[in-house]
């Protein structure tokens, strides 16, 4: 029994009185109800060390995951052979009824990592997990599957999440997502950076800058020992995609930030390493089990009737960014008809599932800003280019698809620019009287910092479609949803300083800062 580890997520707790680590204790006393096995493996610590989630929730199944790291942040300490390892689902907290049980086998080529894909479940409901290796039990985690297919749910509640810089703060927001009601967690990338440890921070990187897949491996095992972010996996599950801290910053496609020093041929050996670490330390489906230097990350899930998340990946067959990059007035490349952000084919699988949509509410979750934003005042012009103010033609595609097919309520959640946005989407941002077409919430970083709010702020005027920014505070933001509204609170902790750590305190207190209603075919108001 590793007693510092249940002593953390003993603390864990949400509005249910869903005791995220008491469930620990309860699996010892009935541990009768796992089956022996032949497999008695001896580990040097608490195999378990990175905790469990889920994710990727169907009406009748969902992905379990755990991954055996004794020693989690020098490769993982484990043997390499095949390790089994048991799991169980149940209907209560205790793991007193259980339904569903099997074993699956833990092979180093993936790290250790589990991926159960459970099915069998009854539509919208939660359900208890457990795993089970040697003589070593789990934390129990907590999932939901998603409404049945074509069913109207009366509400659903979930929070998104981006951009965590572990050395720039603690992940106090995380220990307050825990403690929220929530069916759903969506994290819209920049789950770890990958920079090499910098001296006078606050917590501190392990190690070089990653390339090898050992090198991710530690990398996302110092993340994912944090107490706080395994009690928000262990308690909701998860739907996640990546942005460019997950490989390399601003990579795109088969291209590094810094050309200059990797060339492709590393590169693509490095994003492959990359791919695989992320597969392994996520709740994803098998069909995203990387091939080489390609992972299938782009997907939907339906929640009934009432939500659908187009989920995209708007880094693995992008253009490269024009202008060489940065904030800057646009060159004619960022106009360019085949300059892409999706690719083609992503692209049009958008435009087929939106067609096709029967949901209330159509999300688009993505990583970078879409609205259009000026960031210099005056007559001077500054835009982001590794955002869609890059790739102007691949956004006006999806802006006039919108306007003329009309699918439901299309909502755009966006990460990785550290700060809180609300933009209305206009069919043309040349115009600002033409028709909103959509509504973008945007969504600040868990601890990454961000020191261009003056400047956003003094060029606000020149962008009228943007209802909201705040550049100056970490969180995430909950969105709860009806057949009628959509209400979003931008959940927050206190302000940052300009510079040096974002959250110095691991315990820091949460409020709800601002909130915003879109009414059914409306647009968006702030309410408080």
């Amino acid at each position: 029994m590793n007693t510092h580890f249940d002593r953390l997520l003993l603390k864990k707790c949400n509005r249910r009185n869903i005791l995220l680590g008491a469930g620990f204790f309860t699996g010892l006393a009935v541990a009768s109800q796992w089956r022996s096995v032949l497999a008695q493996p001896k580990f040097s610590a608490y195999p378990f060390s990175l905790g469990v989630t889920s994710g990727d929730p169907l009406p009748d199944s969902v992905i379990l995951w755990t991954r055996l790291a004794p020693d989690p942040l020098n490769g993982g300490g484990m043997p390499s052979e095949n390790v089994p390892v048991q799991w169980q689902v149940a209907l209560d907290e205790k793991m007193s009824k259980v339904v569903l049980r099997g074993e699956v086998m833990a092979t180093p080529e993936l790290g250790h990592s589990v991926h159960v894909n459970v099915g069998g479940l009854q539509p919208e409901r939660w359900y208890w997990y457990q795993f089970k290796v040697g003589n070593e039990t789990s934390p129990i985690g907590r999932t939901r599957t998603a409404p049945a297919s074509g069913k109207l749910a009366k509400q659903f509640r979930f929070a998104f999440a981006s951009c965590q810089n572990y050395e720039q703060g603690y992940f106090a927001a995380y220990k307050r997502m825990a403690e929220e009601d929530l069916d759903l967690v969506v994290h819209l990338g920049d789950y770890i950076y990958e920079g090499a440890a910098q001296a006078n921070q606050i917590r501190q990187h392990n190690g070089p800058e990653p390339v090898t897949l050992e090198e991710y491996r530690n990398r996302y095992a110092l993340y994912k020992s944090d107490s706080d972010l395994q009690a928000v996996h262990a308690a909701f599950p998860w739907i996640v995609t990546w942005d460019d801290h997950e490989v390399d910053n601003n990579w795109a496609a088969d291209i590094p930030q810094d050309p200059q020093l990797q060339s492709r041929e590393q590169f693509l050996a490095r994003r492959a390493a990359a791919f695989q670490a992320y597969y392994e330390n996520m709740p994803l489906r098998e069909s995203s089990i990387p091939r080489g230097s390609s992972l299938q990350l782009y997907r939907r899930l339906r929640f009934g009737n009432l939500v659908e998340f187009n989920v995209l990946d708007t880094r693995q067959y992008r253009t490269d960014q024009p202008c060489d990059d940065g904030i800057k007035p646009r060159c004619p490349e960022a106009l360019d008809p085949s300059a892409t952000l999706t690719g083609s084919e992503q692209e049009n699988w958008l435009f087929r599932g939106l067609d096709r949509s029967r949901a209330v509410w159509n999300v688009i979750a993505q990583q970078v800003v879409f609205a259009q934003h000026d960031w210099t005042a005056g007559e001077d012009s500054a835009f982001n280019v590794d955002a869609w103010d890059g790739y102007v033609a691949n956004r006006s595609r999806i802006l006039n698809f919108l306007a003329r097919r009309k699918p439901s309520n299309p909502v755009v959640l966006t990460g990785d620019t550290h700060s809180n946005w609300v933009n209305d989407l206009k069919a043309d941002f040349n115009q600002p009287n033409s028709a909103t077409v959509g509504t973008e919430f945007v969504g600040t970083s868990i601890t990454s910092n961000f020191t261009a709010s003056d400047r956003i702020e003094a060029a606000l005027p020149e962008s009228p479609w943007v209802k909201y920014f705040n550049g100056r505070q970490r969180g995430y933001v909950v969105c709860d949803l009806n057949p009628q509204r959509w209400r979003t609170d931008y959940r927050l902790l206190a302000p940052s300083p300009p510079t040096g750590a974002t959250v110095s305190d691991p315990n820091a207190p949460i409020t709800t800062t601002v909130s915003f209603e879109l009414p059914n075919r409306g647009v968006v108001q702030r309410v408080s």
